[in-house]
């Protein structure tokens, strides 16, 4: 048993390793010489640009250049498509002043950047980007520390700060949260008060892990994020760590929710019911006070960025559902993720998960990570990948 622990616990920490530096892993294959992935028929996929750097977060600005952060080198560079043929010509340098840059949202033509300790402001003089500004300050850093930031369709700032931790119980209550500010940078969160919609604190909900992609229903308006479930889970007390626990979460989120971590998970027997983790367990009945998730993805698979489909050119049946970027497990024997689901919506609740691009798995080996997904101004869905590289181009062919 000392043995089986002990080769466990070596590959996990070679997986770490792989997933935050240029370490070697033997689960990490070399891209293939052309696209082998699987659509649904009708669609077709191509490589809009590739990028020696690791781009993560996505956004569009009103003239339909894409822009793209790549956090490791603290950038954000620009992908122009001046002629519109679905590939991108040579990148343009943004900023190279940031401080692990992730989430990008335009607020009229600034740039509002989620830096990994706040959020800066990047404006334009004469056409060229000056230096970042600060806009938002001293968000908590470290552990989870990539952040996102989008408008909501109510014109408010909504920022994740994720858990500074696997499990743990959080000095700082602004973890594991999603903020919510005014397009001023005020804070404005959860609490209601009659006539007003700010409050002291911008904490919009709680018990979050890491929610590193929301976004909200297009008929609606009502918000749903991705959340990572902890690692190293057992079903047991002092058990044996269970790869299949706890499920990924897909919430709806409300105000002054909280959706059950780090003493609760929920879809493992019913979505309507939320389980106690039997190794760490809080107060007496808390779990009960919790919202469950609106349905759930395989664990560990590690959902992060989402787009609904409602603006782009796919059938109509795709309409009123969701793309989900699952960036992949790191710490099961046999992974699971990397690559594209579909969440389909019976008016505004999520009913099913299906696999919409595959391939970039092949005999638990991964050689791309899709990590983000947006809506272009050509309808089309481009999706980002900080492993091979590669920024795709997804459109459907009428």
């Amino acid at each position: 048993m000392l043995e089986a622990f002990i080769s466990r616990v070596s590959t996990l920490i070679q997986l770490a390793l792989c997933s935050i530096s240029t370490f070697t892993c033997a689960t990490a294959a070399e891209p293939p010489n052309r696209l082998n992935l699987n659509l649904p028929a009708g669609f077709e996929i191509n490589i809009f640009a590739k990028l020696d750097s690791e781009p993560r977060m996505l956004a569009f600005d009103k003239t339909g250049n894409l822009f793209v952060s790549i956090s490791k080198n603290n950038q954000i560079i620009m992908l122009p498509d001046t002629n519109r043929d679905g590939l991108a010509e040579a990148p343009v340098l943004v900023s190279n002043d940031l401080n692990a840059p992730n989430g990008l949202v335009f607020v009229g033509d600034d740039l509002l950047v989620a830096n990994q300790d706040g959020v800066v402001k990047l404006t334009k003089k004469n056409g060229v980007w000056q230096k970042p500004s600060p806009f938002i300050r001293n968000l908590p850093s470290g552990g989870h520390t990539l952040k996102t930031i989008k408008i909501g369709p109510d014109n408010f700032l909504y920022i994740n700060v994720g858990s500074s931790c696997n499990v743990c119980v959080e000095d700082d209550p602004m973890r594991a949260t999603i903020l919510r500010y005014t397009l001023e940078g005020k804070p404005a969160g959860g609490l209601e008060v009659v006539g007003r919609h700010t409050s002291l604190a911008p904490i919009w909900a709680s018990g979050l892990r890491n929610s590193q992609g929301f976004a909200w229903h297009p008929k609606t308006g009502s918000m749903f994020a991705t959340n990572d479930g902890a690692d190293m889970r057992s079903d047991k007390v002092n058990g044996r760590v269970n790869d299949e626990i706890p499920p990924e979460h897909f919430n709806k989120i409300e105000p002054g929710k909280h959706y059950g971590w780090p003493y609760c998970w929920g879809g493992a027997n019913n979505l309507k019911s939320m389980t106690q983790d039997p190794n760490f367990v809080g107060n007496e009945n808390f779990c009960k006070t919790t919202t469950p998730p609106a349905i759930t993805f395989t664990s560990h698979s590690t959902p992060i960025g989402i787009s609904f489909l409602d603006k782009t050119n796919f059938p109509a049946e795709y309409k009123n559902d969701a793309i989900v970027a699952l960036h992949g497990s790191w710490n099961r024997e046999q992974l699971s993720g990397y690559k594209l689901v579909r969440v389909k919506f019976n008016g505004e609740t999520p009913v099913e998960v299906v696999d919409f691009a595959t391939g970039w798995l092949n005999n638990n080996q991964a050689w791309g990570r899709p990590i983000d997904a947006v809506v272009g101004p050509d309808s089309a869905l481009y999706v980002s990948d900080d492993r091979a590289g590669y920024i795709y181009r997804i459109s459907y062919k009428m």
